[in-house]
């Protein structure tokens, strides 16, 4: 089946709450147009983020029964150890309250003032923590990861000539590791191939660098490896999945998306002193190394959700329906980022707005208009999202996007109607969508809770 039914039947529903545009219109305004400050009982459906928001199973509401809120040595925590250690092949865990956990503690460990870390394409928060401890971030994704229209398998691939020319220009020695994403979220949640994982860690071994992952959306690239790569479709998702962590030093673990849970991550590693370091860093920042932010029950949830991952029928409907959502939009002749990747569907802001400068932030106006229309949240991913420079000016990144992200197991193939309904009617009058301004801008981060207002009178023209 070209979009397969879901692999589940519905026990329990939420109610969604419905907005008239005119109440959207001062709700919108409140929120000073960023999506982020949208109160979540005014949206319709939340496409903001697949972060946290997926639906957990029966098994996984069950897990929540047999918590053990234990402050040291909690019962959950050896079934999330050896979750981890079963699926993905680790031999070490630091459990933590989520990825930027994680992402803090890898920091802290391993990077030094002046090094520099490669890694194919930014994400917000990995980049934030590697400059608050004194790495500078390189990209060193393949050149099409930064052009919407390229179609190629896996678009999220390290330039391997880029990494060689960074290791030849500063020394290997100001490298601590390279952070590969599998997917890469930035880029429009564009998988990573096998094979070039393994030139990344042939050459990573031969100067002596570590390969760590971003490792928050692994099963998604798992299955593209499955689909696309050769040698992978007679293999399963599972045993595709520990192969790919194989090649990795380590990794850091969002585990509100992937691992099916509303909470929670892990750092993982098969270095012995590395994880002696993470399981004191962890004390000071999240709790002791057997829960690390989590609750038991919690950890358990996630210990279930690992293994429902990586069952093929989900992870099939997960990628599809995502696919679904995006050949709508492609039909209509809606720009996109292509090929579709795992978890969300990017629209290109600049072909969408041609009409608006990237300093009239283009992707955070339509994500707003996108909103005003419809009641559905989506999240700007562009130059309100790479925040300033040293000097104060603008990041200016080639991709200008608007993230349309699809939580796992929680809404249908009618949703997804409904979402590309609105983006196609907004197209059609495109012209009448104004730039915004920054009205309230935060030091860092900005994205989370900036305000802005319309250039015009209005968000959309009458």
């Amino acid at each position: 089946m070209k979009y397969p039914a879901e692999p589940f039947k519905i026990k329990t529903v939420e109610t969604i709450e419905m907005t008239s545009r005119e109440e959207r219109e001062d709700i919108v305004k409140e929120a000073g147009y960023n999506t982020f400050l949208l109160p979540s009982k005014n949206v319709y459906i939340d496409l903001l983020t697949d972060s946290g928001t997926s639906a957990m199973s029966d098994k996984q509401w069950a897990s929540l029964m047999i918590g053990d809120e234990a402050y040291g040595g909690s019962e959950n925590w050896f079934k999330l150890r050896d979750a981890v250690q079963e699926i993905y092949g680790f031999d070490y865990v630091v459990p933590t309250h989520q990825g930027r956990g994680a992402e803090n503690l890898l920091s802290q460990i391993m990077i030094e003032e002046g090094d520099y870390i490669p890694g194919n394409m930014y994400f917000t928060t990995t980049k934030a923590h590697q400059e608050l401890n004194g790495g500078k971030f390189v990209d060193v994704i393949i050149d099409e990861a930064h052009k919407p229209s390229v179609e190629r398998d896996f678009k999220g691939n390290v330039d391997l000539d880029k990494y060689k020319k960074l290791i030849d220009e500063v020394g290997a020695d100001k490298i601590p590791y390279i952070c590969v994403a599998v997917t890469v979220n930035m880029a429009g949640g564009q998988p990573v191939s096998m094979e070039n994982i393994k030139k990344v860690k042939e050459i990573s071994e031969k100067h002596g660098i570590k390969v760590m992952s971003d490792a928050t959306r692994c099963v998604e690239n798992a299955y593209y490896i499955k689909e696309r790569e050769d040698g992978y479709q007679d293999k399963s998702v599972r045993e595709i999945l520990k192969e790919m962590m194989s090649y990795f030093d380590g990794c850091t673990m969002s585990g509100k998306k992937d691992c099916l849970v509303n909470i929670g991550g892990f750092l993982a590693m098969n270095d012995a002193d590395m994880y002696q370091e993470a399981t004191s860093l962890v004390v000071m920042y999240e709790g002791m190394p057997t829960y690390g932010g989590m609750a038991g029950r919690d950890m358990e949830a996630m210990a279930t959700g690992i293994y429902e991952s990586v069952d093929e029928h989900y992870i099939e409907h997960r990628i599809k329906q995502v696919r679904y959502l995006g050949d709508k939009l492609a039909e209509a002749g809606i720009p996109i980022i292509k090929p579709v990747g795992g978890h969300a569907v990017f629209l290109d802001a600049r072909e969408f707005l041609p009409h608006l400068s990237q300093d009239q932030l283009p992707a955070q106006a339509l994500a707003a208009a996108i909103y005003l229309d419809s009641g559905v949240r989506a999240m700007e991913r562009g130059v309100v999202s790479a925040g300033r420079d040293a000097d104060g000016s603008h990041h200016y990144p080639k991709l200008e996007t608007v993230r349309l992200t699809i939580p796992r197991r929680v809404y249908t193939y009618a949703h997804m109607d409904v979402v590309a309904n609105s983006v196609i009617d907004l197209y059609e009058k495109r012209d009448k969508i104004s730039g915004l301004k920054f009205v309230y801008e935060p030091p860092t981060l900005r994205f989370f809770t900036s305000k802005f207002e319309p250039l015009n009178d209005k968000l959309i023209a009458d």
